[in-house]
């Protein structure tokens, strides 16, 4: 018996009616031990893994000395604490500013507390 090439084989199964063809993988399965069924996709693509972050924790880390009161200022201003509490946080670096603003509130946040003589940071 001569072996049929994968064009004959092809053109087999192009020509069968539907019914045919799923009897033909039934009977493949059955034959081979396998299974024609699709895999199932066991996580999600790279694009949905990495959802962009909306959130952000903005952290005060350091400060240049000479312009303490000036991040003070700029702490009080941006997180409406009182003195004390600003103050505290300035001298408590690395200490948390704010927690869960949006990536445009922090980026403005950073910006202002930079200006002042400020190290911060995004999380």
């Amino acid at each position: 018996m001569a072996a049929l090439t994968n064009d004959e084989i092809l053109e087999a199964i192009a020509n069968m009616t539907v019914q045919q063809a799923a009897d033909l993988v039934k009977a493949m399965e059955e034959k081979f031990g396998v299974s024609a069924a699709a895999p199932v996709a066991v996580a999600a693509g790279p694009a949905a893994a990495e959802e962009e972050q909306t959130e952000f924790t903005v952290t005060l880390e350091s400060i240049d000395p000479a312009k303490k009161m000036d991040v003070i200022k700029a702490v009080k201003a941006a997180t409406g604490l009182g003195l004390k509490e600003a103050m505290a946080i300035v001298t408590g670096a690395p200490q948390v500013i704010k927690e869960g603003v949006s990536k445009a509130d922090a980026d403005k946040l950073i910006a202002d507390i930079t200006a002042a003589g400020g190290k911060v940071s995004k999380k």
